[in-house]
């Protein structure tokens, strides 16, 4: 039986915090993923009626999709109203990009009416992958195309175990392994699913302009074990002392591991019943590496 999402991230707290937020994908490590989905979207033979945004924040990944495929009804959907207001002023092509203010493992859309779903870091906010895929299967046209990107174990995990030397607190989530993923897209009865994953690393000046940093960026802990309050003096220094160095002196260095998927819609839904003996996956694309620095 899966948990429940809410058992594992506090959803009014994240809803609260990227409320706050600037969160869009024209912010750091998400402006940078969002454009490599947008690379490895040029290549995919599809002409696309409709496409969704899953996570849109405020559109920016939209309003390029609108570029690319200017013949499809675009719609953000993301679960924070507020973050939704700058595609309400915003004009593609003539018309606007339709925001919706929904959950994207419930989406008020019909079955099959999707040609193009995608989604950029969304998925480690969710815990239940295998519901979150049918829901998506759900959605696409059997020739439909999934593409979407996700965080693999290695990433922050130079802050995750600086933080293991301070306190028994959770503070950076535990993010699902790449061949999880693939088996839940295979459980959702997704067609010919291909993973891939970069590993990068990003310079900080200190913890502190890595800590704002993901906070401007929503990305915040919302596990509900978290430490409630401000953290203290004592452990804000031995955070700091026990961060590694980076290569340079005076400065830091955080991991990424960055997922990439792409898979199609099929004819017959499975609910969830879907044998990896039935699908091919191509084995040759399963932990592919490329290096970025």
């Amino acid at each position: 039986m899966s948990v429940p999402p809410d058992a594992v991230r506090d959803a009014r707290h994240l809803r609260r915090i990227l409320a706050r937020s600037t969160a869009s994908p024209a912010t750091g490590i998400v402006r940078e993923v969002a454009a490599e989905l947008l690379d490895r979207l040029a290549p995919v033979r599809v002409r696309p009626r409709r496409v969704l945004d899953l996570g849109c924040g405020g559109g920016a990944l939209a309003q390029e999709l609108a570029r690319m495929y200017r013949d499809a009804d675009v719609l953000g959907v993301d679960f924070v109203p507020g973050l939704l207001a700058p595609m309400t002023r915003r004009r593609l092509f003539g018309r606007r990009a339709l925001p919706v203010a929904a959950d994207v493992r419930r989406l008020p859309v019909a079955d099959a009416s999707v040609d193009l779903l995608v989604s950029n870091l969304v998925l480690p906010w969710i815990d239940d992958l295998p519901a979150l895929f049918r829901e998506w299967r759900r959605v696409l046209r059997p020739e439909g195309v999934l593409m979407f990107s996700t965080l693999g174990p290695d990433t922050l995990a130079e802050l995750r175990e600086a933080w293991s030397q301070v306190d028994a607190h959770p503070h950076v989530h535990e993010f699902a392994d790449m061949h999880d993923v693939g088996d839940a897209m295979l459980g959702a009865g997704l067609r010919d699913p291909v993973m891939d994953v970069d590993r990068v690393r990003r310079d900080y000046s200190d913890v502190r302009d890595l800590l704002v940093s993901l906070r401007v960026a929503g990305s915040v802990n919302a596990h509900p074990a978290r430490a409630r309050g401000l953290l203290g003096r004592t452990a804000w220094r031995r955070l700091q002392a026990v961060y590694p160095a980076g290569p340079e002196p005076g400065a830091i260095q955080a991991s990424w591991e960055i997922v990439y998927g792409h898979a199609w819609g099929a004819e017959i839904a499975r609910a969830g019943h879907g044998d990896a003996r039935e699908f091919h996956v191509p084995i040759d694309s399963i932990g592919h590496r490329r290096a970025k620095r």
